[in-house]
């Protein structure tokens, strides 16, 4: 098994791309279970779960050829399976979003019940429900989804109780198959949704809504789309944000290149309350060092709100700040756990409830560390960029399902980080 070994009191320089975002490209590669033709699929991150995705589609019987390492082609008209099995599905959670196009377009689908990082729970009976609103007849048994339509879903109102990201991709994909008009209310907002909208949209779908709560769409009654044939991911802005905290916990000046800052606007506000100054294009973003950083306050909540996908991150930027910092965590009841592991690093952090209080600044030391989670691995290698001596972080496959080149594009800044086997 791998792990990183991070030599700390790192001072970065220079610039590096960003990657396109791993959860856009997963509901727009499930997406494609419902086009007639080949799509091709640009920008996509070089990442496990990308990888699992389309072993998944694979295993349904689509066929898939990778053109170079971010550019696919999927066709999915060879299709000829329906079951989602447990070995795939385990590993990755969004496995569940293939759950609502092969509902709507085939009338049957087994789905495996998900897995992926142990963050919380995140149920997926709100898709459930919503699915049954439209129609379908479920069960639970044997650990899968079992999902089946006499004619086809229809289209409903679904609010949902609470916004949910892969609810909503997933709902607006078995609405495209449905018949009739499906409105969608406490729909999320994020970038992610909004380009699956776009791109269902450009297929012809009649839609309205796209980026506010309340969604409007018009399905085709089971009738395949003709989706665009080249589409292009979004940049990862939860990638971007990391690489603008490794700038600010190291006080460095480093720009971003390939990313789109209006997909940040929380963060960056957060980085400039804090004493950063920026600047920003439409398509880069240069950081400078700070004279002071300021202890801060932060609530995750959902897009345009900051996200809990960076709250590990700043978690560790707290530490290097002056004062007490706090920070809430409001989506998942189990997102700090990467807490105990940089307390092992001298991190002065209490916990109450879901809100953490972290005293800075601290002097960190180096230690062995292990990673929980995608989001908490990356809090804990920006630490040890600014430790006394060394760290070494394992069980980094859970960078490796979320940060394509995590420890190359660090090292093209000037951060002494290796990978080695255990």
């Amino acid at each position: 098994m791998d792990f990183l070994k991070i030599i700390g009191e790192s001072k970065l320089q220079g610039s590096i791309g960003i990657s396109g975002a791993k959860n856009s490209a997963l509901p727009l590669i499930a997406l494609s279970l419902l086009s007639k033709e080949k799509v091709t699929l640009s920008n996509l991150p070089d990442v496990v779960d990308i990888k699992t995705f389309f072993s998944l589609l694979n295993m349904l019987g689509c066929e898939t050829n990778q053109l170079d390492r971010h550019t696919t082609t999927i066709v999915s008209k060879t299709l000829n399976n329906t079951k989602a099995n447990y070995d795939i599905v385990r590993k990755m959670r969004a496995s569940i979003l293939v759950l609502g196009p092969l509902l709507g377009r085939f009338g049957y689908c087994e789905v495996s019940l998900p897995g992926g990082c142990a963050i919380g729970a995140r149920p997926v009976d709100l898709h459930i429900k919503a699915l049954q609103k439209m129609g379908a007849k479920i069960q639970i048994q044997g650990g899968y989804i079992i999902a089946k339509t006499k004619n086809g879903l229809r289209g409903s109102v679904i609010n949902f109780d609470k916004i949910t990201v892969t609810g909503t991709e997933n709902i607006l994909m078995a609405a495209a198959m449905a018949k009739g008009k499906t409105q969608i209310i406490n729909a999320a907002k994020e970038p992610e949704v909004v380009q699956l909208c776009k791109v269902l949209k450009a297929s012809g779908i009649e839609i309205s809504g796209i980026g506010s709560d309340e969604i409007e769409i018009y399905g085709t009654d089971m009738q395949p789309l003709n989706l665009p044939t080249n589409i292009k991911v979004i940049p990862d802005r939860i990638e971007t944000g990391t690489y603008l905290c490794a700038g600010a916990i190291t006080n460095s000046q480093i720009t971003l290149h390939h990313t789109n800052p209006t997909h940040l606007t929380a963060i960056l506000s957060k980085l400039e309350e804090i004493g950063f100054k920026m600047d920003i294009s439409s398509d880069s973003i240069t950081i400078y060092p700070a004279k002071n950083r300021q202890a801060f306050e932060l609530s995750t909540t959902e897009y345009p709100g900051f996200p809990t996908d960076m709250q590990a991150q700043f978690m560790a930027l707290a530490t290097q700040c002056d004062g007490s910092s706090i920070i809430q965590e409001r989506l998942f009841e189990n997102r700090f756990m990467h807490v105990s592991e940089l307390q092992r690093m001298g991190a002065n952090i209490k916990l109450k409830g879901n809100t953490a209080t972290i005293q800075g600044k601290s002097e960190l030391f180096g230690a062995d560390v292990m990673a929980t989670d995608l989001r908490a691995s990356s809090a804990l290698v920006l630490a040890a960029l600014v430790v006394k001596g060394k760290s070494n972080i394992h069980r980094i496959y859970h960078l490796d399902r979320g940060y394509e080149n995590l420890e190359a594009k660090l090292t093209g800044l000037g951060a002494k980080i290796s990978r080695e086997k255990e």
